[in-house]
């Protein structure tokens, strides 16, 4: 059971590794959460794409759960010297109510029982609310670089005391 300040507005949260058995809810949950960008990019975003069984083979993949209904994912890969975001996603009706800060606050949580010194992600530069809710949770920018006809938002968060800084 997860707590915090919105333990009022949602009774009953959990989070678990994903199985096999839950590639369709993660990919349901996916689709919907990045759905709106579509117009945005002109394009699917990359979590959209992504093979969702084999991301949870190979990755560490959680759910997060409302009353036994899965509202979240969040998928996590081991770098050398980070642990990457490499998507985290809520319900689209279930948005703008802290379960994405929960999930990254889980990430952070991984990270630091996994050792690592910094949490990264990235992002699309035109996902400009992403990107201030990002800084708003301490993660700087630390590059930026072309793909697919646009931007890619590279940052990271220190966990280990040390300082990353803006270029």
């Amino acid at each position: 059971m997860l707590a915090g300040p919105e333990a009022d507005t949602f009774r009953y949260l959990d989070i678990r590794r994903a199985r096999q058995a839950d590639a369709e809810a993660v990919a349901d949950i996916t689709d919907s959460a990045y759905g709106g960008y579509l117009s945005l990019l002109g394009r699917k975003p990359q979590p959209m794409t992504a093979d969702h069984r084999k991301m949870i083979a190979e990755n560490d993949v959680w759910l997060l759960f409302h009353d036994d209904f899965p509202v979240g994912v969040l998928v996590l890969v081991d770098e050398p010297n980070c642990l990457l975001i490499y998507s985290v996603a809520v319900r689209p009706e279930l948005q703008k109510r802290g379960l994405g800060r929960r999930l990254l606050g889980w990430a952070e949580r991984q990270a630091r029982r996994a050792g690592q010194p910094r949490i990264c992600l990235y992002t699309n530069a035109l996902m400009e609310a992403n990107i201030e809710l990002y800084r708003g949770l301490g993660y700087l920018e630390t590059d930026r670089e072309a793909y697919m006809g646009s931007t890619l938002v590279h940052m990271s968060k220190r966990l280990d005391g040390g300082v990353d800084r803006d270029p």
